[in-house]
């Protein structure tokens, strides 16, 4: 990855964009800084204390969702609009023909849909966050008119944020939006650095604490890479073509099925789905007494601190993961697009039968990947025990964020290595 950059910076244009996309991230992370008056920043930290769906956002968010800040919603409700546009291009006909069969302009139409919902999510979740947080004991100190300019400019903000990332991904190097939310993740990181620095200061984790936190970092990140790039090779075979008076060979190929087809995805799915009850419930209070009839139903629905909300919590992201696979990879479309290519898989006929054995062989890659998920999602909940650091110190080292942070740099890398070799390309050409 050194090397990669390294040798980026040799070509002018290639620094240019890479300096362009430093010069965006220092733009984002100095709106992280601008607070929305009105708040109760202490009494908002004691409700990220018990976890909950905030605390997911503010993944998305850098910490802001924390402080309170104009980026609180991240790019968080773009992601939202995607997925509930992917969703209903499978349910409308007339979206699914747009996506297939309309090209550029199509898939612009389509990118066009995603913005107009993006603006209605945005406002739906900054109108939900006010009014929870405003129900929750001495938070927002608002006025009515507090509410509605605190709402817009939320809004607002997470508009800019989307083009921003669209701005990056036209004049920068790979996609503008994952690369925003990379910034997110790795914002926090020096946080999450100085609270285990702080620890270990006050003798409360020793360095055999630190280290195994470090190796276990490292180890989960190579586990990550290796499963992003693991895929299962089906072999396919094209037939012989005759053209005019030319005779072609066929083709030897593979058809590649990734381990991991749905991403981070199923992980976001599952914890908005385990986080929400709890959520909710935190509004009405609790406090530090365990005993409080609030505390007791928020047991339940915590993973690592209930072993059963861990179990569904599992269980939901695996199924998360088939269902998602199901949304982005379809055996029906390719064994139809085999067989008008000449396409077959030795030993298995076209059309049916072809469609059977992909989604034979997806399913079963599948779960191997799901388990995977399973595995990383609780690795934020289950640390604490192997490292002997405290849960919650160092958040970067399972669940969303290290998918995020590794797939998105992989992602990255690879478009850089791509332009490097056009470029070198263009040169022996020349």
């Amino acid at each position: 990855m050194l090397q990669t950059l390294a040798a980026a910076f040799r070509y002018p244009d290639l620094r240019k964009r890479i300096l362009f996309v430093f010069a965006m991230f220092a733009l984002y992370i100095a709106g992280l800084h601008i607070p929305i008056p009105g708040v109760n920043r202490a009494a908002l930290e004691r409700l990220f204390a018990h976890g909950g769906l905030f605390s997911l956002i503010d993944i998305f968010s850098g910490g802001a969702m924390r402080k309170f800040t104009i980026f609180a919603m991240g790019i968080y409700p773009y992601i939202t609009a995607s997925i509930i546009m992917q969703l209903l291009t499978m349910a409308i006909p007339s979206l699914e023909e747009l996506a297939k069969e309309g090209g550029e302009e199509g898939r612009k139409k389509i990118g066009q849909y995603t913005r107009y919902l993006t603006v209605f999510v945005s406002l739906m979740q900054a109108t939900g966050m006010c009014v929870g947080l405003g129900r929750a004991k001495d938070i927002l100190h608002f006025t009515t008119f507090d509410y509605f300019r605190t709402v817009i400019v939320l809004t607002a903000a997470t508009c800019f944020l989307l083009w921003l990332g669209e701005l990056i991904t036209e004049k920068g190097i790979g996609n503008g939006v994952s690369l925003i939310i990379l910034c997110n993740i790795l914002v926090r990181l020096p946080y999450d650095v100085s609270k285990t620095v702080e620890l270990l200061k006050a003798g409360a984790i020793s360095i055999i604490n630190v280290l195994l936190l470090i190796g276990l970092f490292l180890g989960v990140i190579a586990a990550v890479v290796a499963m992003q790039n693991a895929q299962r090779k089906i072999p396919v075979q094209y037939a012989r073509k005759v053209v005019g008076i030319r005779a072609y060979a066929g083709a030897q190929t593979f058809l590649p099925i990734r381990l991991n087809n749905a991403g981070v995805i199923p992980i976001i799915f599952a914890a908005a789905i385990i986080y929400f009850p709890s959520t909710i419930l935190s509004f009405f209070g609790g406090g530090t007494n365990p005993n409080s009839w609030v505390n007791k139903i928020l047991y339940y629905f915590h993973p690592g601190v209930n072993v059963v909300a861990s179990i569904i919590y599992a269980i939901l992201v695996m199924a998360f993961t088939y269902f998602y696979t199901a949304v982005v990879f379809n055996p029906t479309d390719i064994a139809d697009n085999l067989k008008k290519a000449g396409g077959f898989i030795p030993g298995v006929r076209p059309g049916q039968p072809t469609k059977e054995y992909i989604d034979r062989v997806l399913t079963r890659v599948t779960f191997v990947g799901a388990l995977f998920l399973a595995a990383v999602a609780l690795l934020q909940y289950y640390y604490a025990p192997i490292t002997g650091v405290p849960q919650q110190t160092f958040t970067i080292v399972g669940g969303t964020s290290i998918l995020i942070l590794v797939g998105v740099v992989v992602e990255t890398i690879q478009q850089l290595e791509a332009q490097i070799a056009m470029r070198r390309y263009e040169g022996f050409i020349k």
